[in-house]
C-alpha cells in the first residue's frame, strides 16, 4: 500500500519531499493496526492508505497536507487513533490542530462542525469516511451500528460529500 501511495502522489506531480512525507504519515498511521490486528485481510487494514487513494484516484492533485490527514484521520476505531503526541513529534502541532478539528460520527453537531471545515479538511474527512463506508458490510463486528449510520449518512454525510467534491 506504501508503494501505492507513493506512486499515485507522484502520478499527481508530487514532490519527493511530499512523497516522502505522505509516507512517514502513512507509517504512523499503520502503526497501531500493525500491532493490534492479526489479519492483514482486516477491513480496516489498509483503511490510511485507502483513504489517501480515494483523493488521488478520484479527485486528482490535492495538497499533501491533506493526503496526510485523509491518512491519519481514523473515525471508526478509537484503538488505531494515532496518539496526538506522535502526530506531534512526527508533524507538527497544526496537524494536531488540524485532526481535532474533523468531527466525528454521532457528534450532536456533526452537520454544523463538517460545514465549518476548510476545503481541505472537507476532503480528507469526506475520504476517509467513505472508505468506512465502502467497508461496513464486512465489519460483522459493526453490526449494530449499521441502521444508525445509514441514517447519518443520509441526513448528513451524503449532502455534505454533495458540497465538498463531485465525484466523492
Amino acid at each position: 500500500m506504501g508503494r501505492s501511495l507513493s506512486s499515485a502522489a507522484r502520478a499527481q506531480a508530487a514532490s519527493e519531499a511530499d512523497v516522502e512525507a505522505l509516507g512517514r504519515a502513512f507509517g504512523l498511521a499503520m502503526a497501531p493496526r500493525l500491532e493490534a490486528l492479526d489479519d492483514d485481510h482486516h477491513p480496516a487494514y489498509l483503511h490510511p492508505g485507502r483513504s489517501a487513494l480515494i483523493l488521488l484516484r478520484d479527485v486528482g492533485a490535492v495538497d499533501v497536507s491533506v493526503l496526510i490527514l485523509a491518512c491519519l484521520h481514523e473515525s471508526v476505531d478509537e484503538s488505531w487513533r494515532v496518539p496526538p503526541e506522535e502526530i506531534q513529534a512526527t508533524l507538527g502541532a497544526a496537524a494536531v490542530r488540524a485532526m481535532a478539528s474533523i468531527p466525528l460520527p454521532g457528534d450532536e453537531r456533526l452537520a454544523e462542525r463538517l460545514l465549518t471545515l476548510g476545503p481541505g479538511l472537507s476532503l480528507a474527512a469526506v475520504a476517509e469516511r467513505l472508505d468506512h463506508l465502502r467497508h461496513l458490510h464486512q465489519r460483522e463486528d459493526l453490526l449494530d451500528l449499521w441502521a444508525g449510520t445509514y441514517e447519518e449518512v443520509v441526513a448528513t454525510w451524503l449532502p455534505f460529500a454533495r458540497r465538498v467534491h463531485p465525484r466523492l
